[in-house]
């Protein structure tokens, strides 16, 4: 008989992003090492990536439950008499207003961790009477939003069920809390709730080595590494038996670029190298671009008629741009955090075995992995000139794309036995 774990989780379907594809995919492949997993997630939750395309993904024998959340900046879109209010946007924009300002100060400072605090109480005081029936034999808490972090704790400290932690990005020493007008006395809880969650876990996962290592110096404890990774049946195509001609360079990036996610460097050795190039050069971004680039791309007349906004596409979607790309590029944070910044699509890149030409950090968690593999090299965003060498001979090159070594183990099905071990050797059957 399977046992059953309560997946706690803030984005979900239809919900996108890699956050939300991790644990799509863990519920996808879990029951095929002896685990049930049943879902719990907001009914009516704010998010600013939306693929309907995700649901059908989601298996009909999966149980979903569904509980209402109140969040603040549901009041705030009523305030500005807008609809989008989403922290990430507003802390982007040039000009605040005296709302806005107000909205993202008592953010930073009434809200710890962060909006999502107040569905903490009601989903434990919901789910405490589940867990003593004995429905579950294990719970998961994923963050960001770490605010899941809490409804795991109050539900181990008042049923003693085991509980597995899985921080996707850090929390007290994660960048986006740097951007935010935050109080001294503020950060300081901050770290105090985060001590609470590394103390009391059973087990606690991260996605990079870098990360882990770094929760590893605060807790002092044992941190189990579990990567994000890609689904074979994602893929349509057999991209292997792929030919280029030499003297075109058809670009692709998928993903977000925002305040951390600088393109530009790339895009100006692009213009240096082919300005004069009568070979047909285009980079297409696929995925929602900041207003900053935009406006950085619109006046230049080269790049205008180089680059391609495809805007944001399902998941399903995006291979089809995939298939038309000659490389892939790969734009990581230049910030605090840069070192262990994995994307979710990296596997994906990976597995497409198209040349991967990625901009970040060159030391960092995602180049070891590009370098291991063969797939690619992250160079740094200030080394133009490596930056236009690796541009001329994506141009130059032709014939068939090359393998990836060791590209498995990142599979889905392979990272879900790995959490499965987990739950296995230290939940209570």
């Amino acid at each position: 008989m399977k046992k059953r774990v309560l997946i706690i989780t803030y984005y979900w379907p239809p919900s996108g992003g890699s956050g939300v594809q991790r644990w799509l995919k863990f519920a996808k492949y879990l029951p095929d090492f002896g685990w049930e997993p049943v879902i719990f997630t907001p009914e009516n939750p704010d998010f600013d990536l939306k693929d309907d395309t995700l649901e059908k993904e989601i298996s009909k024998e999966l149980e979903v439950m569904k509980f209402p959340i109140w969040e603040p900046y549901q009041l705030l879109d009523k305030i500005r008499g807008k609809k989008e209010s989403h922290p990430g946007r507003v802390l982007e924009q040039k000009e605040q207003s005296f709302i806005e300002k107000t909205a993202i100060w008592l953010r930073a400072n009434l809200m710890v961790p962060d909006p999502r605090v107040f569905w903490v109480k009601p989903s434990v005081k919901f789910l405490v009477e589940l867990i003593e029936k004995g429905q579950f034999q294990a719970i998961i808490t994923t963050g960001p939003p770490h605010s899941m972090h809490l409804i795991g704790r109050d539900l181990k400290r008042k049923t003693g069920i085991f509980w597995l932690a899985d921080f996707r990005d850090p929390w007290s020493q994660w960048e986006f809390l740097d951007k935010l007008p935050m109080q001294t006395r503020v950060r300081d809880k901050h770290k105090k709730l985060e001590q609470e969650v590394l103390k009391e876990a059973d087990v606690i996962t991260s996605i990079s080595p870098t990360f882990q290592e770094e929760l590893v110096q605060l807790a002092h404890r044992q941190i189990n590494l579990l990567t994000n990774g890609f689904d074979p049946a994602d893929i349509p195509l057999d991209f292997s038996i792929r030919e280029k001609k030499a003297g075109s360079l058809h670009l692709v990036y998928t993903g977000i670029i925002d305040s951390i996610r600088n393109p530009m460097p790339l895009l100006k050795a692009m213009r240096e190298e082919f300005s004069e190039e009568k070979g047909e050069v285009l980079f297409t971004f696929v995925g929602r671009v900041s207003d900053q680039v935009r406006e950085e791309i619109a006046a230049d007349s080269w790049l205008s008629a180089h680059v391609a906004f495809a805007g944001y596409v399902s998941h399903q979607k995006v291979f089809d741009y995939y298939a038309k790309a000659d490389a892939l590029a790969l734009i990581l944070t230049n910030t605090k955090n840069a070192k262990g910044n994995i994307p979710g699509k990296l596997f994906e890149y990976m597995a497409t075995t198209l040349p991967i030409l990625a901009l970040g950090d060159p030391e960092g968690d995602a180049a070891q992995i590009l370098e291991t593999s063969g797939a690619g090299k992250v160079l740094d965003h200030a080394d133009r000139v490596a930056i236009q060498i690796s541009l001329r001979k994506l141009f130059e090159r032709s014939g068939a794309e090359s393998g990836t070594d060791g590209i498995e183990k990142y599979t889905r099905k392979n990272l879900s036995f790995q959490l499965a071990t987990l739950l296995d050797a230290n939940s209570i059957s």
